[in-house]
């Protein structure tokens, strides 16, 4: 079965109320029981014990009406295992975000460290008493890790996106990062949790298009970058550490500027980003992406039309990772708005 193949049944799964996909043979699942309780044990040990402030605030100077960005999710979006919120990647994102579009950006992070993708609901719901512009989602290593039927999960990041494109807003999913990067895990666990991670983002992908919305991959800027680079994993070696949030920041925030019209044309000038061959089926675009650092996702048309002979159309889009604000320059644009 093709990756393309396996990523479509899983969307479907969530669409029509499928199961998930046995991926392991009973032989094996001792082991893996014992090897997924030795690493939760040894992260459980070193994780932080509280989350990092907010960063709830008012970013950027300039006239007009501030642009509202929502931030939900798990632990990666909250930022934990950093101790500043200007570490974290909702403030970076924002900073960045009210530069680029030249007006003010009051950031609200609603996500929940330790949230799987049916608590996405209840964020929803406050998020949309705030009116965002955008909605940032980072969702997906809490559903591998506790097991969750990837037909569930997917369905609840669905009803998510939909729910907040309706409502009017722009929606970018960080989809599920490459967990076989994590060093407490041990072999062979490590490289079902490499599988099952990247089949889910990448069905989460053709989930958050066909709702709507658009994907960026983490998978790789969160996997290869990480595993050899340990400096972009926090303490507890399975959160990143500031410099990996700002590594996250910087792929999410070009879609997240597009998504509201503000990213500069010129950035993509001279790229490959949009190559003939970047136009595919959306669970060809899906499978691709899942394994190429950074790669946007979204509906696209050809020749007129969104739907082709092999289903819905999807662009592939690749641009240079954005410098993001350092944490200090985060703080001087929020002035006395960060709490902590």
């Amino acid at each position: 079965m093709t990756r393309a193949s396996t990523a479509r049944r899983l969307a479907a799964g969530a669409a029509y109320g499928g199961g998930g996909v046995g991926l392991v043979g009973a032989g094996l699942l001792a082991l893996l029981r014992e090897q997924a309780r030795s690493a939760r044990r040894k992260v459980e040990a070193r994780v932080a014990k509280e989350d990092p402030p907010s960063g709830d605030g008012i970013y950027g100077r300039g006239r007009g009406k501030p642009l509202v960005l929502a931030v939900l999710g798990d632990s990666s979006a909250v930022g934990l295992g950093v101790e500043r919120a200007s570490e974290t990647p909702g403030v970076l994102i924002a900073t960045a975000l009210a530069e680029l579009a030249e007006r003010p950006v009051r950031l609200v992070r609603l996500a929940v460290s330790g949230a799987v993708s049916r608590d996405l609901d209840e964020q929803v719901d406050k998020a949309l008493m705030e009116q965002p512009d955008v909605v940032v989602i980072m969702i997906g290593a809490n559903d591998v890790t506790s097991r969750a039927r990837p037909s569930v999960s997917v369905h609840h990041l669905s009803d998510a996106v939909s729910r907040l494109v309706e409502a009017g807003c722009e929606v970018v999913v960080g989809t599920c990062p490459d967990l076989g990067t994590i060093r407490p895990i041990g072999v062979p666990l490590r490289l079902l949790a490499r599988r099952w991670s990247r089949q889910l983002a990448a069905a989460q992908t053709i989930a958050v298009v066909a709702a709507g919305g658009r994907t960026v991959s983490l998978g790789d800027v969160l996997g290869p970058s990480f595993a050899t680079d340990r400096s972009l994993f926090s303490v507890d070696e399975f959160h990143p550490s500031a410099a990996g949030y700002a590594a996250a920041a910087a792929v999410l925030l070009r879609s997240v500027a597009d998504a509201v019209g503000v990213w500069p044309a010129a950035a993509d000038r001279g790229l490959l980003g949009l190559r003939r061959d970047t136009v595919r089926p959306v669970a060809q675009a899906a499978a691709r992406a899942a394994s190429r650092p950074g790669t946007e996702v979204q509906a696209t048309e050809v020749r007129g039309s969104e739907t082709g002979p092999r289903g819905p159309w999807a662009l592939l889009r690749r641009r240079r990772p954005s410098e993001m604000p350092t944490p200090e320059e985060a703080e001087r644009a929020a002035g006395s708005t960060i709490p902590g």
